[in-house]
């Protein structure tokens, strides 16, 4: 048995140190990974296209940083963000505006249709902009991980970016912090207490962009870039890999494996194949997401914090008391909170952290779902039964312990060491192992036995 879970620990450790070198050393391969669209023509040149879709965090920041590198190594005439995107992390997205403005390519920005909040951001630093009819920018409220607006310190520090980066490429900085602060008032724009978000229309009228038009490549055309060669950079199989496993679905069923290999490990004490895959799973739960700039390390340490819990009540003070229901909140709390950005903005913050609610409930049922069919068709499984004792070796049944220890039971003794809370207790004569009931017993005191479930010798101090 032991030897089965030396190598069940061995294999998870070293399994658990390639994954957790994979997702940290999250680099860029060597080389250039794009598609390219040629477009035959005398005239010279390259433009380089990064799509700019879905959330704002930290893998989208090495993929745009990435672009830039490549635009700027190829000395290409531009580089366009074809941006579709409701904002993000403001710690990502200020990364990116940092790239943007440090670069000497010609930036470009075409919205088709969406560039709230970390969007308009980011947009503001590119040299133009360029947005599809029917299309919005603005709303750049900084909240933070619960959904309520962050402090007035943060909110000055979002409407000094705001304006800082309107004023470095030449555009109305104080309709750009109007986008942050409700406060705010733009004759013929806002009124007070509404933030400022444009359609194409009202952002060409008020001069925050260069253009409009249906399509990327009507716009480039309007900057006479339509004969050039246009190369789209795609992610990195890293940067799909970490994406992949922070969507919701992904991120259910790696919370399934993390509570489902806790749970039966937890029925069968010692490092075995449940608790390896439990490992298993927290890591490629939490890498990701710490990754790209969503679980912080506190919100890690939160999660096997509640898992001590769980095991001190379980193994130290049975029952089911204030130890194990302050680990299940921990354990829940932290699974949610990670799979929310910890300071984002306020028009997709709500969605993302509802989105997270969600997946932590459908992981509940699944959860539930999956442990009541395990129970109910898996002991009829030949395989499972070489993993699992299915049969009960019950007194009922005629199986007795080598060392039965009820005999003990009400019985005094004497603390031979210090109980802390285990030790050893001399009891008839005989040196036994046993563990206190949560308080410390010092060498000498007087105890009796009070429980000999799961073949352990539960005793407390004895106050005469």
């Amino acid at each position: 048995m032991y030897a089965k879970q030396r190598k069940y620990f061995f294999t998870g450790s070293l399994l658990m140190l390639i994954l957790f070198n994979a997702m940290l050393y999250f680099d860029e391969p060597q080389g250039e990974a794009s598609d390219t669209t040629r477009v035959q023509s005398p005239q010279s040149g390259v433009i380089y296209v990064v799509q700019v879709e879905g959330l704002v965090d930290n893998g989208l920041h090495r993929y745009i940083e990435r672009g830039i590198r490549q635009a700027e190594e190829n000395e290409a005439v531009a580089l366009v963000l074809h941006m579709d995107t409701f904002g993000g992390l403001v710690d990502a997205a200020d990364k990116i505006r940092k790239n943007l403005l440090d670069t000497d390519i010609k930036t470009f920005t075409f919205i088709d249709k969406n560039a709230a909040s970390a969007g308009a951001l980011i947009a503001f630093a590119t040299d133009i902009i360029y947005m599809a009819p029917g299309s919005s920018i603005g709303a750049a409220t900084v909240v933070d991980g619960g959904g309520t607006e962050a402090s007035e310190k943060m909110q000055s520090y979002m409407r000094g970016l705001m304006r800082a980066t309107a004023e470095a490429t030449g555009r109305n900085p104080r309709i750009a912090e109007a986008m942050v602060d409700e406060r705010i008032v733009i004759e013929g724009i806002t009124e007070e207490g509404v933030l400022v978000t444009l359609s194409t229309s009202e952002a060409l009228e008020f001069e925050m962009i260069e253009g409009s038009a249906r399509t990327m490549y009507e716009a480039l055309a309007s900057q006479g870039w339509e004969a050039m060669e246009v190369i789209y950079v795609q992610e990195t199989a890293n940067e799909m890999v970490l994406r992949f496993l922070a969507n919701p679905v992904m991120s259910s069923m790696l919370m399934l494996m993390m509570l489902g290999g806790l749970y039966f490990e937890l029925q069968s004490p010692g490092v075995g194949f449940p608790g390896m895959m439990a490992s298993i799973g927290a890591i490629l739960f939490f890498a990701p997401l710490y990754i790209m700039g969503f679980a912080e390390p506190w919100e890690i340490i939160l999660f096997f914090v509640g898992v001590l819990f769980i095991v001190v009540e379980i193994f130290i003070l049975p029952g089911f008391g204030i130890p194990g229901i302050i680990g299940v909140t921990l354990l829940f709390f932290s699974l949610v909170v990670s799979m929310i950005g910890n300071v984002g903005f306020s028009f997709p913050e709500m969605e993302y952290m509802s989105r997270a609610i969600w997946t932590m409930a459908v992981t509940l049922i699944l959860g539930i779902l999956m442990l009541f069919s395990l129970g109910k068709y898996l002991p009829q499984n030949r395989m499972f039964s070489k993993l699992i004792l299915v049969e009960s070796t019950s007194k009922e049944k005629g199986y007795t312990s080598s060392e039965n220890k009820d005999i003990l039971l009400g019985k005094e003794g004497v603390a031979v060491t210090a109980l802390r809370p285990s030790g050893i207790a001399l009891i008839d004569g005989e040196r036994i192992d046993v563990v206190s009931q949560g308080d410390f017993v010092e060498n000498g005191a007087r105890v009796v036995v009070t429980n000999t479930s799961s073949s352990r010798v539960m005793v407390r101090r004895l106050t005469s």
